[in-house]
């Protein structure tokens, strides 16, 4: 029981997070947002981004030295590229209802 408290103890920060924008957050704040990224990969991710331009897609993330893929899948929920863009956009299975038209209907 021990072991499974300091386990979800130690997990809560990274589940709970807000989403980080990779675009535009420092080292600092990639470091505490994300899981398995330290002070030094977060510069990397700061430096690499000054020297390439933003990034536009998770794949991007693995060019910065030290950051891997099984990285970039541990925390694709919580990166945006935009304002208010997940990194990962979920579609509705559902299509959208067409509008009612207000016409009434003719009776014969």
């Amino acid at each position: 029981m021990k072991k499974l408290l300091a386990c979800l103890m130690l997990c809560s920060f990274a589940v709970f997070a807000d989403p980080i924008n990779i675009n535009q957050a420092d080292a600092e704040a990639i470091s505490k947002a994300l899981t398995g990224i330290g002070p030094k990969k977060a510069e990397a991710v700061v430096q690499y981004r000054k020297e390439h331009g933003d990034f536009k897609t998770l794949k991007d993330l693995e060019n910065v030295s030290g950051i891997g893929e099984k990285t970039v899948q541990q925390n694709e929920k919580n990166i945006v590229f935009g304002e208010a863009a997940p990194a990962a956009v979920v579609k509705s299975d559902k299509p959208e209802k067409p509008e009612k038209s207000e016409e009434p209907k003719k009776t014969k």
